[in-house]
């Protein structure tokens, strides 16, 4: 059997055929950060869970899910040049 691919179609490498590597890094890191921030913060564990999660699930939903296909690095990329540089175009009809 001979498949037909197009040479422009692109190839993504994911982990279970859902979220790129590079997404899965900045969700370690992200979590890494807010783990370790908690610990030194708060002592009580129910108050480091209710945090962790809380921080931790919108994340990983925005990851699973997406934006369009966009990966998170993509989308990262694309909020910072925003705020480093917001442009707004405002056109008035008269």
């Amino acid at each position: 059997m001979k498949f037909i691919i197009p040479q422009n179609y692109n190839f993504k490498n994911k982990i279970w055929g859902m979220l790129d590597y590079s997404t899965i890094i900045i969700n370690i890191v992200w979590y890494l950060i807010i783990i370790f921030a908690f610990h030194l913060l708060f002592t009580d564990w129910n108050i480091k869970i209710f945090f962790i999660i809380s921080f931790c699930f919108p994340m990983t939903l925005f990851s699973i899910l997406g934006f369009y296909g966009e990966s998170m690095c993509l989308v990262l990329k694309y909020l910072l040049k925003y705020l480093l540089k917001p442009k707004l175009y405002l056109y008035k009809k008269f």
